[in-house]
This record gives structure tokens, C-alpha cells and sequence, in this order.
């Protein structure tokens, strides 16, 4: 299924095609820590782990505990789990 929504552009084209080019977790830290802030990675990285707890059935006090989130952050990610474009699910399923 491609995806053909609101974000689709060149540029984001371009910055997920290099994404695609790196080869091992070593590239990607060294490429996303120059793209991105300690905060911004350590924010993408919460809500992955979060997804994944969810998807466990996890409570939401379960989860602000493991990951520090906040309840607005969980509920944010549960609404994608269950409205939103399907990424976490493919990235976990794959994960596993």
C-alpha cells in the first residue's frame, strides 16, 4: 500500500530515501545524531516503546512508569495504533 497522505513531499522523499541508505545501528546513530536533538531522539524512541507496550495490553500507569511518558504522549500513540497510518504496527511486527 503506498502512502499517499499530507506529509508527502520531495524533501521528505529525500530525508527517508537516506534513512534507507544507512546500514547498521552504528550509521544510524551517527546520522541522527547529527539530524536530530538528544531530545527529539530520545522523544521518537519513547514512543516507539510505548507502541510496543500497548500493544502488550500495558497500562497506562505501566507505561508512564517503564518510559517516563506522559498520559497525553500514551493516549497520542494509542490514537495512531488505532487511527493512524499503520507504522507502528509494521515496525513492531517486523521487530518481533
Amino acid at each position: 500500500m503506498a502512502y499517499t497522505e499530507k506529509l508527502k513531499d520531495e524533501l521528505m522523499d529525500q530525508l527517508f530515501s537516506a534513512i534507507l541508505k544507512l546500514r547498521t545501528i552504528d550509521e544510524c546513530y551517527r546520522f541522527f545524531e547529527d539530524l536530530c536533538t538528544v531530545a527529539e531522539l530520545k522523544a521518537l524512541a519513547q514512543r516507539l516503546e510505548v507502541a510496543r507496550m500497548l500493544q502488550e495490553n500495558k497500562t497506562y500507569g505501566e507505561i508512564a512508569e517503564r518510559t517516563g511518558a506522559s498520559t497525553a504522549t500514551i493516549s497520542r500513540v494509542k490514537r495512531c495504533l488505532n487511527y493512524g497510518a499503520d507504522g507502528y504496527k509494521l515496525v513492531l511486527a517486523r521487530l518481533k
